[in-house]
């Protein structure tokens, strides 16, 4: 008997070897791989698949002409009713939905295939999972068309959801007329924390301000002395210069020197500086001439 040294098809030559008598047990291994065989030569690729999970109008393997090695794309009919369900209720997606997971799996509801008839048997406050599920049930366990399950379980999702906001809107009406006085709802809550948070904006650019006009005690004023100014256009300074009459620019606060002379006021100080300068031009150019 010839040794298979190739690994794929082990299991069929375990299984000519049961069916022969070789060998009278199964191994372990044996049902474990035919459930999930190996990949067929190549390795990369794939194997093939049900139509479980794959979608209609794809070919479950790939054709022997083509030389591009790719998985099929796994969709399962849930999806389809998903996508289509939350395309024409795009708000339940808004809806709140806790994801923590607990310490064990929930078990399967009793009422499920051909007993699940009407969501109702689930529940009065139905999710949109809860829709989902049995729009598949219908398709699988009651043979309908999917966009007829799907149609079905819309409508009675639809009608739940109905008579659930009625009867709250009814109780509402029932204990405000009885007297009951109801807190602020969530969405107050949330505006009462957005105006604490922009009062507290405003008094800290308040105190900003306070801080800034309290370290700016001393401010400078320059006072001006004569007329107030008016533009002439150059024409007072061109005819002050022609008269001889040279600019101050000394500042109007600067305190008077006390000489041997006598005092000296600014506009002397400033006439002397003035004078002192075109002293000093006239030697450099004495010098450079």
């Amino acid at each position: 008997m010839a040794t298979k040294r190739i690994a794929n098809q082990v299991h069929k030559q375990a299984s000519r070897l049961l069916r022969e008598g070789y060998i009278h047990r199964e191994p372990a291994w044996f049902r474990a791989v035919l459930d999930h065989p190996p990949l067929p030569l190549p390795a990369r690729e794939p194997p093939s698949r049900t139509r479980f999970d794959a979608p209609e109008d794809v070919p479950l393997t790939r054709p022997s002409t083509s030389t591009k090695i790719r998985p099929l794309p796994i969709e399962y009919v849930e999806d389809q009713v998903r996508k289509q369900f939350f395309r024409d209720h795009p708000f339940e997606a808004f809806r709140e939905k806790s994801i923590v997971e607990g310490a064990t799996i929930e078990s399967e509801h009793p009422v499920r295939g051909a007993q699940w008839t009407r969501l109702r048997q689930r529940t009065r406050n139905p999710s949109p999972e809860d829709a989902i599920r049995y729009a598949v049930n219908l398709y699988e366990h009651h043979q309908k068309p999917l966009s007829e399950a799907y149609a079905s379980a819309v409508a009675q999702f639809r009608s739940l959801r109905s008579e659930i906001t009625i009867a709250r809107q009814i109780a509402l009406n029932e204990a405000e007329h009885l007297g009951m006085e109801f807190g602020p709802s969530q969405i107050e809550i949330t505006f009462n924390k957005e105006t604490k948070a922009f009062d507290t904006f405003r008094e800290a650019d308040a105190q900003n301000r306070t801080a800034e006009t309290e370290r700016k005690r001393w401010k400078a004023v320059v006072e001006r002395e004569g007329p107030p100014d008016q533009w002439t256009k150059g024409q007072e300074y061109t005819r002050l210069w022609k008269e001889g009459v040279r600019p101050v620019y000394a500042p109007v606060f600067t305190e008077p020197q006390i000489s041997p002379e006598g005092l000296i006021t600014p506009e002397q100080a400033a006439g002397q500086s003035v004078s002192h300068g075109d002293f000093l031009q006239a030697m450099s150019f004495t010098s450079t001439s």
